[in-house]
């Protein structure tokens, strides 16, 4: 089997952690259940490109439970747990090509390595396998079924690529699911930006300026946990209804030029470029923190800040700090990439249970339906994200009512009114 992972001897405490994640996704395990049985993904070729962690595995192992062929390459050069990358070859026999820290050029070679198996549905965090497909690797797409999207940053690329009549394939937008945006981007996003930003610099928020950049699902999460830990929260936005809300929620907002000169913790949250610029870097405060957990590490303008910088430092692991040329220190986290996987272990387990359920069903709808589909971007099939949370509330012991006839009959009436 080919594959390109750190090192081997690392899977044995890798597989302890892929099994500690998995008592804690029951909905995933349950979809796993069923299609060990059922086998819908016999014949399938998948090739994925997400961030390898021990949620992750989870999801590859159920996808091979359900007869694919599975491949998994890193979706960030610094995402990748090791360890989890050499169980999944050891223990499971899944071509991995995945090392934390590959340089840019590795990282292309390990996603030219999962199309090389000729995928006909790919699952993409960020949309770098589509993008190949539609550049360097058009020569695959035509055998492509389908293909799933992960990240709100890639769905925007694929309905670009949809807008301009020129995507290959269909598409499901898991981003776009209930279960998955609501839950994964806000709860799971909000925890473990935090948490990596606590490993990688252990400061206290409590007392703290921090500022928020963006205020879409992920945003609010990172608002909400930072608030919880005493911060006072700032947030700055382009939408105004965003903002509005943000407001109504209790934050203040600002123009970024505004909220450079308070700060002391920036984490950008927005899926756009160059937030964070030349411009902001200059006016903030001696010591500030800088980071993003935004998906691509674009978010943060870092030659801008070379460029008002006399040199740089690693002063922890993952921490470096810049020596700007008006005598203050401006300290960037994880490389500017994601931070909550750079320095931490990305979203719990529980949180991506539903997003990595969706991703299963998904495919196994692409196997079913996806030569009928238009070459769209689709949302995740309703009856999907509801069997996924009825199942998640089933999981946490809780029970909810249901509609008597009289109910629905009003419900679906017009005569009854007031």
């Amino acid at each position: 089997m080919d594959y390109h992972v750190k090192d081997m001897g690392l899977s044995g405490m890798g597989k302890k952690r892929i099994e500690w994640a998995e008592l804690d996704m029951p909905v995933l395990r349950k979809v796993k259940e069923n299609f060990s049985k059922k086998k819908p993904l016999k014949g399938t070729t998948i090739a994925a490109c997400l961030h390898v962690t021990t949620e992750t595995a989870n999801l590859v192992i159920t996808l091979k439970a359900g007869g694919a062929d599975v491949t998994l390459c890193a979706s960030n050069p610094l995402s990748t747990q090791d360890d989890v990358a050499a169980s999944l070859v050891k223990d499971f026999g899944i071509p991995v090509f995945a090392i934390k820290g590959e340089d840019n050029k590795t990282y292309y070679k390990h996603l030219n390595a999962a199309l090389d198996r000729k995928p006909n549905i790919t699952m993409d965090d960020g949309a770098d396998l589509v993008s190949l497909l539609h550049t360097d690797r058009k020569d695959l797409a035509a055998g492509v079924l389908g293909s799933t999207e992960e990240t709100t940053t890639g769905v925007i690329r694929l309905k670009s690529l949809a807008a301009s009549k020129i995507l290959k394939f269909p598409v499901i937008a898991v981003n776009d699911a209930s279960t998955k945006h609501f839950f994964d981007n806000r709860y799971g996003t909000g925890q473990s930006t935090l948490d990596g930003i606590l490993r990688a610099t252990n400061r206290l928020f409590a007392g703290s300026i921090f500022v928020v950049c963006g205020y879409g699902w992920c945003g609010k999460g990172v608002a909400m946990r930072a608030k919880g830990m005493g911060a006072n929260v700032v947030v700055t936005e382009i939408d105004p209804l965003k903002a509005l809300e943000a407001v109504m929620d209790g934050f203040r907002v600002m123009p970024m030029a505004e909220a450079a000169k308070i700060g002391d913790i920036f984490c950008t949250v927005t899926g756009n470029l160059n937030v964070i610029r030349k411009e902001h870097f200059v006016k903030m405060k001696d010591g500030v923190l800088v980071c993003n957990s935004g998906h691509f590490n674009v978010e943060l303008d870092l030659d801008g800040l070379k460029a008002v910088s006399k040199g740089k430092r690693i002063v922890r692991e993952f921490v470096e700090e810049y020596s700007m040329k008006n005598g203050r220190k401006v300290c960037v986290l994880g490389e500017g990439r994601l931070i909550n996987l750079a320095a931490a272990e990305g979203h719990p387990a529980s949180v991506m249970d539903m997003s990595f359920a969706n991703q299963a069903l998904a495919a196994d709808f692409l196997v079913k339906k996806g030569k009928n589909l238009a070459k769209e971007v689709y949302t995740v099939p309703e009856e999907i994200d509801k069997e996924i949370a009825r199942l998640k509330l089933a999981s946490l012991g809780m029970k909810i009512d249901t509609l008597t006839p009289e109910q629905k009959k009003y419900l679906a009436s017009w005569e009854m009114g007031t």
